[in-house]
């Protein structure tokens, strides 16, 4: 096995539940890959390179717990995340988008919202914000984390094993996977003309102190 399987063994699991934990609970996660990631571990697993059962256990707790996160953010801090400007991750458009999703499936957003990107992220915080009762919101966390982490999982590897020629490619699917997410990520955030504009003030500020700090020493 290649040293990049070696690596995936190591800590594919660590790293895939981290992802899935970020995208679930912390907001800054919105822009995160987890349906490709997800698919692709399947990919992988249905070759031996991620043991299954292991990879569906440790996604689904960290969806879980990542939604947990994310409902008690919503209940602590409510709105007022989305009320700083020029901000480039906490817009008010995905505050809105996941309540008019809230607001046309109920409950049963906590489940829906977990195969639709953005909206999975800041539903549990619309449903902490929307005093939702943790017994409740815990009730159709489960079951979303469920379906979506085992499902998508289940889905490739479904996929994998009617593709036996894939073990030969792993490394470029392994590779391709990031460079899939890494260009979705960079488009989602510069796609919108007051990110670019942002970023490059940003960068010119930055540029700036770094000049300025030479001069003084």
């Amino acid at each position: 096995m290649i040293a990049i399987d070696k690596f995936i063994l190591g800590g594919g699991l660590v790293m895939i539940g981290a992802t899935v934990f970020a995208e679930s609970g912390l907001l800054i996660g919105f822009f995160l890959p987890g349906d490709t990631l997800l698919f692709g571990a399947g990919i992988l697993a249905s070759q031996g390179v991620l043991p299954l059962h292991w990879l569906i256990i440790v996604v689904v707790i960290s969806a879980i717990v990542g939604d947990n996160v994310g409902y008690s953010i919503g209940r602590r801090t409510g709105k007022r995340l989305f009320k700083k400007k020029e901000s480039i991750l906490f817009k008010p458009e995905h505050l809105e988008r996941a309540e008019k999703f809230y607001e046309q499936h109920g409950g049963k957003t906590i489940i829906l919202a977990r195969f639709v990107p953005i909206v999975r992220t800041f539903a549990p915080m619309v449903a902490g914000i929307g005093k939702m009762s943790r017994g409740k919101f815990l009730f159709f966390n489960i079951i979303g984390g469920i379906l979506w982490g085992a499902g998508v999982i289940m889905l490739g590897y479904w996929l994998g094993s009617k593709m036996p020629w894939v073990e030969h490619f792993i490394t470029p699917v392994i590779l391709g996977i990031v460079a899939i997410s890494f260009v979705a990520s960079a488009f989602h955030i510069l796609k919108e003309a007051d990110n670019r504009q942002l970023i490059m003030q940003k960068i010119k500020l930055l540029i700036s102190n770094i000049a300025l700090n030479k001069r003084i020493d």
